[in-house]
This record gives C-alpha cells, structure tokens and sequence, in this order.
C-alpha cells in the first residue's frame, strides 16, 4: 500500500535539512528522486541532481526542461524548499519580502503550474506535496514573509486540489513544527528558545528531519488515494496543546 517502488519523485530543497531527509529516503525506498537545490545532495550516488535558483524564474525554467529531457513527467513534485529572514514588520526590508515570496512562494506555484499541466497532458494521476509551517496555521512574531508565504502556500494547495482534481491530481500541504535543521540552527544554538519551543510541544522536543519522510510518503504512495486538499500536520502536538 506504501510502496513508492520506481515512482519518479521531484524534490526542491534536496541538499539539506527536511528535503536531504526525504531525498534519501524515498531512494532507500526505491523510487527515481531528482533534487532540485543550489548545492549538491552529498552522500547519494543514486539521486539525481539538478542545479536550480529557485529565487529566479529562468532557472527554474531551465531546471525543469532539463529534468523533464531526463524524466518526462513525474509521478510526485515535493516542494520542500524554503528561506527564512526573520525581522521586525516595522523595520522589513523590501529585498528580504520580494526574495522570501520569490523562494516560497512564487516558485512554488511556477513549478506546481508547469508539473501539474505536464501530468495533466501525460495523464499522470500525480501527487503534489506542499511544505508549509505551523506560521500557516498561527500568528508568529518578528518574521512577516516567511508567516505570510506559508499561509500563502496552504490556500494555493486548496485551490490547485479543487481545481486538478478531475484528472486525479491530488494536491496536498504537510506542516512541520520545529526542525531541526540548518534553516533553524539559530535558534536550535540558544538552549533558552530550544526548550522554550519544546515545552510548547505536548512530546518535549524537537522533530528530525526523518521524521517528516513517513507522511510524505503517504502522501506521495497510493496509501493517500482518496486524500487531497488538506493539511498534514508533523508539529508533536504544537497545534492541539492547551495548557
């Protein structure tokens, strides 16, 4: 029911943190996993590589007339990939919005745009899987276009899911809680925030990047058949806390 065994998986964000973690999982496996990312996937010989900006529109446009000459069409688009530039709202700089909405956003679209029409023509009943964030599902201060990207990207999957859900594209959102990752080490380094935002968990800590691959792979297996347009929450309890 799981088996992901030769489907053609297209991540963005492969080389680090959550997406490095998917990466080589769905390899181990057995599925044909592409990375797109600025640096290189270490430590996997099986997973191709695509060099990507995905702050940039032409290279993504590169990225993926090269993927689909390799390819064709996938059979899954994960798009993991993401930036964070935290600030205070008063004082954001326009570079740090225009690039956070260029990376987490737009991109996002752009690819789900181009894939979605490709499985649409090859009539590939694919699944598309949408990172998103606890930030799309509360308010979180000092970081305005991260917060405002992942709500952004929570209601672009809805829409894609109502909209492609007659040719079976089933479209979906996971939200992870705290990470950690390179994207956190800030605040993973400083012990008071650590336990601070693992004391708002109800399981005390933080998640691993391998602990997003099981739901991925729901999503992306034929385990999902009859799930699309909603969220997937991977937060250890962050959301449903009280007191």
């Amino acid at each position: 029911m799981f088996d992901i065994s030769d489907k053609k998986i297209l991540i963005t964000g492969g080389s680090s943190g959550i997406g490095k973690a998917l990466a080589m999982g769905f390899s181990k496996a057995n599925a044909l996993v592409t990375c797109l990312d600025i640096k290189k996937l270490q430590g996997s010989k099986e997973v191709e590589y695509i060099q990507c900006d995905l702050s940039k529109i032409k290279s993504i446009d590169l990225a993926l007339k090269q993927y689909i000459k390799n390819n064709n069409c996938p059979d899954v688009v994960i798009n993991c990939a993401g930036t964070t530039i935290p600030g205070e709202s008063t004082k954001y700089k326009q570079t740090d919005w225009d690039r956070t909405l260029s990376v987490n956003l737009t991109a996002i679209f752009h690819i789900c745009k181009k894939m979605g029409d490709l499985m649409i023509k090859s009539k590939i009943q694919g699944s598309i899987i949408n990172y998103t964030s606890i930030g799309a599902e509360q308010g979180f201060p000092d970081n305005p276009a991260y917060v405002a990207t992942k709500g952004a990207v929570k209601q672009l999957s809805k829409a894609l899911a109502v909209e492609w859900g007659k040719y079976g594209i089933r479209v979906n959102n996971i939200a992870p809680g705290y990470t950690a990752t390179p994207m956190n080490i800030k605040s993973w380094s400083n012990k008071k925030l650590r336990k601070m935002r693992s004391d708002q968990t109800i399981l005390k800590r933080w998640a691993k990047p391998e602990e997003m691959l099981g739901p991925t792979i729901f999503l992306a297996s034929d385990a999902s058949s009859y799930v699309t347009g909603t969220d997937i929450v991977v937060d250890g309890g962050w959301l449903a806390k009280g007191i």
